[in-house]
């Protein structure tokens, strides 16, 4: 396969993929002024996982503390809060309950409780049951903690915000551009792409935020190591939607479980209410969703609402997180992986960027420009210790930065 990038298009920043992440990374790469292509092998931003979760923004309460994870929820969730507010974006910061059902669960509830506080979360309100169910009539519970920061956002509003930041900074967005291969260069990465033909691109940069498929991507690129990337684990999460008004108005969470919240009950902007995600460990990513979970979602969702009439849910739609974990696992954090340890200078990986990823992405995007800032500034140290000069490509990344 013929990656020669001379006399072909060459970019500052390529960014693959243009889920929410993807277009975050992209908005705040173009901000800071450097020249941002983003290749996304749909036709349409957003296509897969962005578009299949539950539009939570999230507290920062389950995440270990000092984990990216933590750290970039919190942060993440102040800034989306006030881009929603300036931009107009559909959002509503509804709160949510954490439901202990019986007594032996209320030492949970205390548990993430003292765990976002670690965090710099310091809202939580713990509630007996009764006052829990002076907020939510039909909740059945022991205790509760609420969270008054939790809400909801228009996830496809907020994604064509971000492109829209993006191509009034200059920066292009490619529909039907799959990266099929790559090649690290010394000065940067060579990709192939394929857009109705194969179309050479030499970047300085480059940032793959595939999301399912960056593992994929990554092992498409020529001298990155094998070894060095991350097992996928795929947990396929399914919803189901009421058929009916929602006695809630709040979003209701039971405790969490392996590999995901539980399944929670969640609203939508119209107060429509839909239950998920579950979690099934799957091997190959599928989107068909089937009435044979129903059983496990109405023995779930009575655990906490006994008051769910039979017959009141159908399916709705799934969705599929890239996890890190598998099942029984310990729960892994996201990685960004700067390809620099690894002789790929000028690539960085995202891998595993499930929740709180929409929550988190505004800090994803600010934590990956550091990280290339911070690659041009050790650029620059290094070639005044060899006392030479920049390159011409390596002088054009730095300037101004």
């Amino acid at each position: 396969m013929d990656l020669e990038a001379n006399g072909h298009d060459r970019v500052e920043v390529a960014v693959i993929g243009a889920g929410v992440v993807g277009l975050a990374v992209a908005r705040a790469l173009a901000l800071a002024g450097r020249e941002v292509i983003v290749l996304e092998a749909a036709r349409t931003i957003g296509s897969g996982t962005s578009s299949r979760n539950s539009e939570v923004i999230h507290g920062g309460i389950y995440y270990p503390p000092g984990s990216l994870k933590a750290r970039l929820c919190v942060a993440g969730r102040t800034a989306l809060y006030a881009y929603c507010r300036e931009r107009a974006i559909r959002h509503a910061r509804l709160g949510k309950l954490i439901v202990a059902c019986d007594h032996n669960e209320i030492a949970k509830l205390r548990h993430l409780k003292e765990n976002a506080a670690r965090n710099g979360v310091h809202d939580l309100v713990l509630l007996d049951g009764r006052a829990a169910r002076s907020m939510e009539p039909e909740l059945a519970c022991s205790a509760a903690l609420l969270s008054p920061s939790t809400g909801i956002v228009d996830v496809h509003e907020l994604m064509l915000s971000y492109q829209g930041d993006i191509e009034n900074c200059g920066g292009t967005i490619v529909f039907g551009a799959e990266v099929t291969a790559g090649r690290i260069e010394e000065q940067g990465v060579t990709l192939l792409v394929d857009q109705d033909g194969g179309t050479v691109l030499a970047c300085r940069k480059v940032v793959n935020c595939a999301g399912l498929a960056a593992q994929t991507v990554a092992a498409s690129i020529d001298g990155f190591p094998a070894a060095a990337i991350p097992r996928r684990h795929l947990a396929k999460g399914n919803y189901f939607k009421l058929a009916r008004r929602s006695p809630f108005a709040r979003l209701i969470y039971p405790l969490p479980c392996d590999g995901g919240a539980g399944i929670h009950l969640t609203l939508d902007h119209a107060g429509q209410a839909r239950f998920g995600p579950d979690v099934q460990w799957v091997d190959e990513i599928d989107y068909r969703i089937s009435g044979e979970r129903l059983p496990v979602f109405e023995a779930a969702i009575r655990s906490y609402w006994p008051g769910l009439p039979s017959g009141a849910l159908s399916p709705d739609y799934c969705g599929i997180r890239p996890k890190l974990h598998g099942q029984g696992d310990k729960h892994a954090d996201f990685m960004m992986q700067d390809g620099g340890q690894f002789g790929a200078r000028g690539l960085i990986n995202l891998y595993g960027i499930e929740s709180p990823g929409l929550t988190a992405s505004l800090s994803i995007g600010a934590y990956v420009r550091d990280l290339l800032d911070d690659e041009d500034a050790t650029c620059r140290r290094v070639a005044r210790r060899q006392g030479r000069r920049l390159s011409p490509e390596e002088g054009n990344d730095a300037a101004g930065r």
